[in-house]
């Protein structure tokens, strides 16, 4: 069912901040309690996507310390509560948002994390772990995809990163949000977009997602943003690179960013396991939280 409260959920897990060797980085950091057996409970890390940050996964955290995991939720560089680059040339900060350069970030902050870990993408976060493991494939258990696709985003989504880029450049933050919820709302109504997340928030969900996007660093949007336009499909690097790796695709039959279509056939050409979601939309961690917590639990068993 879907989580009222969305990113607003509460939950047990502590918010700090990682020291790496490549910046500081804000997690939410769940604990489960301690094992009977004295062993340390296998770890998962959380990376979201464009726009997004740590508490888009707060629905899961306390599911998944209740099944025994430690899970931590990041925000990438640049995002909310994480610092970003710009205080960089303008060229340099926007390459610092592509994914390769993003997955260095993972890998700093998985060197401080108990290992190996399952790593799991939403989104743009998936283009972000998948770089990861082709950087590095052994410092992970897992790899799931969520609701993320091999290559470009495409549609209305796509649509409406080239259409909100000038306003970024000329009217800053809040033109954009104010942009971003005309233009969902547009979608929704023509049936592009399977709802708009701005329109059914409460009050309070609505301002911690303005807050939230106030906060995150300009250079990272338009960066972000121009990574979502011009990935290529890498799927075939990812098999090459950790071809034994488990790796799981999971996406709601309703997502409006990367088809369905288009996930199922990047999942056929992975090898990977596929799960379904009925009735979800882009964001299965809100849409259905209970049943992403129990998939995750199954595929994290058997790999």
């Amino acid at each position: 069912m879907t989580s009222p409260r969305a990113q607003l959920t509460p939950h047990g897990a502590q918010s700090r901040i990682i020291e790496t060797p490549r910046g500081p980085f804000a997690v939410l950091d769940a604990v489960p309690a301690a094992r009977a057996d004295g062993a340390a409970a296998p770890c998962a890390l959380l990376v979201p996507g464009f726009t997004g940050s740590k508490e888009d996964f707060a629905p899961l955290l306390d599911l998944l310390t209740a099944f025994g995991y430690r899970v931590l939720a990041i925000d990438q560089r640049g995002q909310n509560e994480t610092p970003g680059h710009s205080a960089l040339p303008g060229e340099m900060a926007l390459l610092s948002y592509l994914p390769d350069a993003l997955a260095l970030d993972l890998l700093a902050i998985a060197d401080q994390l108990p290992g190996p870990l399952h790593l799991v993408g939403h989104s743009f976060g998936g283009l972000v772990a998948r770089a990861a493991v082709i950087a590095r494939p052994g410092a992970f258990a897992s790899l799931t995809l969520m609701s993320s696709g091999p290559g470009a985003i495409v549609g209305w989504r796509r649509a409406m990163i080239d259409a909100l880029e000038p306003v970024l450049a000329e009217g800053g933050h809040a033109a954009v949000f104010a942009g971003m919820q005309e233009f969902t709302a547009g979608a929704a109504a023509s049936g592009a977009a399977a709802s708009s997340k701005y329109a059914s928030a409460d009050p309070a969900l609505l301002g911690f997602l303005q807050s939230r996007f106030l906060a995150t660093d300009v250079a990272s949007l338009a960066g972000m943003g121009g990574a979502l336009r011009i990935e290529p499909d890498r799927v075939g690097d990812l098999l090459a690179a950790a071809p034994m790796l488990p790796k799981m695709v999971v996406y709601g039959d309703r997502d409006d960013a990367w088809p369905p279509a288009l996930q199922q056939d990047m999942a056929r050409r992975l090898r990977a396991r596929e799960v379904v979601l009925t009735g979800a939309g882009h964001s299965p961690a809100i849409d259905d939280p209970d049943l992403i917590a129990e998939t995750l639990d199954r595929f994290w068993r058997t790999a």
